[in-house]
């Protein structure tokens, strides 16, 4: 078994993977998670490492699974070949690529929507915050309450403590 790089059709490598796992292919397709606020919540999404390209495990020998189906492959464009020949992938690679994305998978923020949070430093690290969603990857939106009046702003997420 050999691993081989599959060029997929734009935004459609979720389609090409479950195809081709759909009719028996071993294939990888590394991602990483990607925060998209929608709608003022935020969503995680799954975006490809490789944009258009991921990787298939494919025997060679006359036992195989033929090769022909995966041009014709809904959300495939082609084998990648040099010449005549599909480009090998190094299985130590395919290893270290599935390590690293198993790594990268963000844990979930500490903080739910809604929590008291407050500020570990600063003019207002005695008040209490509401914490109201993260706000991409490395600050957060929160809420503080001045005068009667409710007032939203952004910090980074490691300037905060749940509260007491």
């Amino acid at each position: 078994m050999h691993w081989y790089v599959v060029h997929t059709k734009p935004r459609q490598e979720m389609r090409a993977l479950t195809n081709l796992e759909l009719q028996g292919y071993n294939c990888f397709l590394p991602t990483l998670p990607k925060k998209k606020i929608l709608k003022k919540s935020v969503e995680i999404t799954q975006e490809p490492l490789f944009p258009r390209y991921m990787f298939i495990s494919l025997d060679v020998s006359i036992q195989g699974k033929s090769w022909s189906p995966i041009r014709s492959t809904l959300g495939v464009s082609k084998l990648i070949t040099f010449g005549d020949d599909p480009v090998k992938v190094d299985a130590d690679l395919i290893h270290a690529l599935r390590t690293c994305n198993d790594i990268v998978q963000k844990a979930p923020s500490p903080y739910k929507p809604g929590d008291f949070v407050q500020l570990k430093e600063g003019a207002f690290a005695s008040l209490d915050l509401i914490y109201q969603m993260d706000d991409g990857e490395s600050r957060a939106h929160v809420m503080i309450e001045i005068l009667h009046k409710q007032t939203r702003f952004s910090v980074p997420l490691t300037d905060l403590k749940k509260s007491a």
